[in-house]
């Protein structure tokens, strides 16, 4: 096996709430990856509380560190490669695991590589589908982001759309804690709809005619907010799923058709509520009946994970050279398939 091919990466994932460490042989082959999710802690507050999360991940990640070490059966020695997410995210969070790695990077004598947390997303599909090749479009869907990405090519990125106000995800956790669902709320939303009426409810679609591609929820999210107050008995199954057919149209026909306009044969889904199963249904009969291939990584891949992260760091180490200096700053609103999103960063 050649040097490229072994090298070892080690990256950590602090973006939020989850504490996330992995390694990763070469660009594709996942080694390990270990996930501690802050879940049940942060859901007693309704949401995620930065400090909270800052803390827990101060304590656990060196022993997550350790256990990814330990269950690769390497050494640190082994590790050629310390990668971390800085940004988008939560500063302190940010913080955390970027200042972890850049002391394992300086300890070991080795590069460090920072990474763009929205870019770690669409490698998470390459680690599941390596053969797949771009170009094609992405959508990212999660808690944090809902964008839609022109992929010409690893590393080589458009932003074509994105939303406006709360994200995809973000506006279904605001909705779950309307009707009583625990922090986070898409899933249990998602399992709440399959016994609902869809067209019970006719919430509003918010830019869904619009001639360009970006996003907006808030809107969604004010109206069950006051459809509540004057029907404060409204089934909730009903309301689940009536949220999901609004949510499940806007992405479907603005991804799509963001598909056709750029001229790509692929439509891939990536980020946390792209587990979810309405929105799978929804686009896979919409990219079915276009003609446009339609794929997402498994769910462990969707969710925030450090497996992504590496992968982004192996490839863009291997092919560009690329690794930061221990000065890197997190950037909590860094974007992607912009001019400038890598202006802060040296190679």
């Amino acid at each position: 096996m050649n040097e490229a091919a072994s090298l070892l990466t080690l990256a950590i994932e602090t973006s939020c709430d989850e504490t996330a460490v992995a390694i990763l042989r070469g660009e594709t082959d996942m080694v390990v990856s270990l996930v501690y999710s802050q879940a049940d802690l942060h859901a007693q507050y309704g949401g995620v509380v930065p400090e909270v999360a800052s803390r827990n991940h101060v304590r656990k990640l060196p022993y997550l560190v350790r256990e990814a070490v330990a269950a690769s059966g390497a050494t640190m020695g082994d590790l050629g490669l310390i990668a971390a997410t800085h940004g988008p995210g939560l500063i302190g969070p940010l913080l955390v695991g970027l200042s972890h790695a850049k002391g394992m990077a300086f300890g070991l004598d080795v590069p460090f590589l920072g990474v763009n947390h929205l870019e770690g997303h669409l490698f998470a599909h390459r680690l599941h589908a390596p053969e797949i090749e771009p170009p094609f479009m992405a959508l990212i869907v999660s808690g944090g982001h809902t964008s839609l990405i022109d992929v010409h090519a690893y590393g080589a990125y458009r932003l074509v759309g994105r939303t406006v106000d709360d994200a995809a995800g973000e506006a279904l956790d605001k909705i779950g804690k309307m009707i009583g669902i625990g922090y986070p709320a898409g899933a249990e939303i998602d399992r709440l709809a399959e016994r609902g009426d869809p067209k019970a409810i006719p919430f509003p679609r918010p830019m869904v005619g619009s001639s360009g591609f970006d996003f907006s929820f808030a809107g969604l999210k004010t109206a069950v907010l006051y459809h509540l107050k004057k029907n404060p008995r409204e089934r909730h199954v009903d309301i689940a799923a009536s949220v999901l057919a609004s949510v499940v149209e806007i992405l479907t026909k603005k991804s799509i058709e963001a598909t056709r306009r750029y001229h790509r044969r692929r439509l891939i889904v990536v980020g946390g509520v792209a587990a979810n199963a309405h929105l799978r249904r929804g686009l896979e009969a919409a990219a079915a009946a276009h003609g446009i291939e339609l794929s997402y990584p498994p769910h462990e891949l969707c969710t925030d994970n450090a497996a992504m992260i590496a992968a982004a760091a192996a490839f863009r180490h291997r092919q560009f050279g690329e690794s930061h200096p221990l000065s890197l700053a997190p950037n909590p609103s860094l974007g992607i398939g912009e001019e400038d999103e890598r202006a802060d960063s040296g190679s």
